[in-house]
């Protein structure tokens, strides 16, 4: 490390080390955090993810066995390397998710598997400031609908007068490049650090994924699409009101005409959000949403973003510009903390003040019913109309690496969600139902090039049932085995009937549930 940045370290952060490192958005952790476990409810807002600092997650859930062994302290209660000096602490771990599996209603029997292997770093360093790193290698071979999905929405290539798709593109993940045949192998990388000057600052740059709302899904912003550098501060100006300043680059995946560089470029994109939050107590949030696509150009043309993507002041964008050059999603995003351990949440947004591109969610979480610890429920609604994120210019669509930067369907759905989990002795069980109904939409909206699409309505069940030991809560370390049903009533697609069993280390989601 550069002497003089380490200097300037430690004259601005002290010499004990504190806990910015942020809390991971795997579900999870998300419903851990919303079930009540500390002294008062988890309320910053609902811009996720939270820091260790915002609340102390991990003190709250980690097993307090006694262990007699080193080995199994390690293996039940830590990450497999710790080593904490007089002004940092380190936390290193080895990342796994390997699965085999097979679909018994795939005729052609394919062997389907899982084989991710990675390593997770976290830091903290002095009083103020945290950072985290992770790479991830992946090979996988998918469900026949999964593998529809994502090669439907792969980087696009200019081929005469049309793009075509090529490689295919993992929510959540990557964009890929062959392998066996029917098969993905992809890699990413993620990392940011954490900065908090004042108690009431905290200033954050990466690329891990955001998420607004206290659901599972989210019609505002989500982790559902891939990683994107980011600019953050958050300031809690007031006890009583929290602005939340994100700016990000964007790719649509569309590769520009051929250049002299080895690989020819994507065209970019730029996103904006300005977040204020009214928190009047610990049990109420009420939120502002605005985020912005801003243009950067076409596969001729590139240039920087509008002036008026640097500012912070909501709507100064959309009223000044016209749609060609930005596309906003308006939104509120609400919560509230109903007795102990029930939560009602909900959201509604709106494209560029558009009376027919709107969305909804509305939610409602229980903890501990009939007395028994670690139980959760989770009712929730979510729709969108058939154009909510789509707009004139379709390089503002909203949506990054093709993918949807909100709700994993896009546009034209209504979904009515349930999932359920319950935990003891790291004995758990999960169950996640998902009834989805589309209406005049296609996988491909979204992509960022004029194109005729069929548009077509069906109506989806999903039901996954997981039964699993969790041996480490700190790397959600799990063994377990899964079952899957997908059924479609679109014609010529066949339901899925999928059987699982593997080993995996989640702090991401990965959304299969579409």
């Amino acid at each position: 490390m550069n002497k003089r940045f380490l200097i300037l370290l430690v004259f601005l952060s002290g010499f004990s080390f504190g806990q910015e490192n942020l809390i991971p958005l795997h579900y999870f952790y998300k419903d851990q955090m919303l079930a009540n476990k500390g002294s008062k409810p988890i309320n910053t807002g609902g811009f996720y993810p939270a820091t260790e600092k915002d609340y102390n997650l991990m003190s709250l859930i980690n097993d307090s066995s006694d262990q007699y062994y080193k080995a199994t302290d390690i293996i039940f209660k830590k990450h497999l390397i710790q080593s904490r000096g007089e002004d940092y602490f380190i936390q290193i771990t080895p990342m796994v998710n390997i699965s085999r599996g097979s679909d018994r209603n795939d005729t052609l029997e394919r062997s389907l598997f899982q084989n991710t292997r990675g390593v997770h770093v976290e830091c903290d360093l002095f009083d103020k400031f945290s950072f985290s790193t992770a790479f991830y290698e992946n090979q996988s071979r998918n469900t026949i609908y999964e593998s529809n999905y994502y090669s439907s929405v792969g980087e696009l290539y200019p081929s005469g007068n049309k793009y075509t798709p090529q490689n295919a593109v993992i929510p959540g993940a990557a964009r890929t490049k062959p392998f066996k045949d029917d098969a993905f192998d992809y890699a990413f990388a993620v990392g940011y650090f954490v900065y908090r000057p004042f108690n009431s600052l905290s200033i954050r740059m990466g690329n891990n994924q955001q998420f607004i709302g206290d659901g599972y899904r989210s019609v505002l912003l989500s982790d559902n699409s891939i990683y994107a550098p980011y600019f953050r501060v958050d300031w809690q100006f007031h006890p009583k009101f929290k602005f939340t300043y994100y700016r990000s680059r964007l790719m649509n995946l569309l590769r520009k005409p051929a250049s002299g560089s080895a690989e020819s470029y994507y065209d970019p994109a730029a996103l904006s959000v300005n977040y204020l939050s009214y928190i009047p107590n610990e049990k109420i949030s009420i939120s502002l949403f605005e985020g912005t696509k801003w243009n950067m150009g076409d596969s001729v043309v590139s240039k920087n973003p509008h002036f008026l993507y640097f500012n912070p002041i909501p709507f100064a964008g959309p009223v000044a510009l016209n749609t060609n050059e930005v596309s906003s999603v308006i939104g509120l995003n609400a919560s509230y903390q109903l007795l102990d351990k029930h939560r009602v949440y909900g959201q509604f947004g709106i494209t560029d003040f558009d009376g027919n591109k709107l969305a909804a969610q509305l939610g409602y979480r229980v903890y501990e019913l009939f007395g028994l610890n670690d139980l959760m429920l989770q009712l929730e609604y979510n729709y969108a109309s058939s154009e909510m994120y789509e707009t004139s210019n379709p390089r503002l669509n909203y949506s990054h690496y093709n993918l949807p930067l909100a709700h994993t369907k896009g546009n034209g759905f209504g979904e009515l969600l349930f999932r359920a989990s319950y935990e003891w002795n790291r004995i758990y069980a999960y169950n996640s139902f998902s009834y989805i109904q589309t209406k005049d939409r296609n996988d491909r909206s979204l992509l960022s090039i004029y194109d005729d699409l069929e548009l077509t309505s069906e109506t989806i069940m999903f039901n996954t049932f997981e039964l699993g030991y969790r041996v480490n809560r700190m790397v959600n370390l799990c063994v377990f085995g899964r079952y899957t049903y997908r059924s479609t009533t679109q014609e010529n697609v066949p339901a899925t009937s999928l059987v699982e069993i593997g080993l995996s280390t989640d702090l991401i989601n990965h959304y299969r549930d579409f």
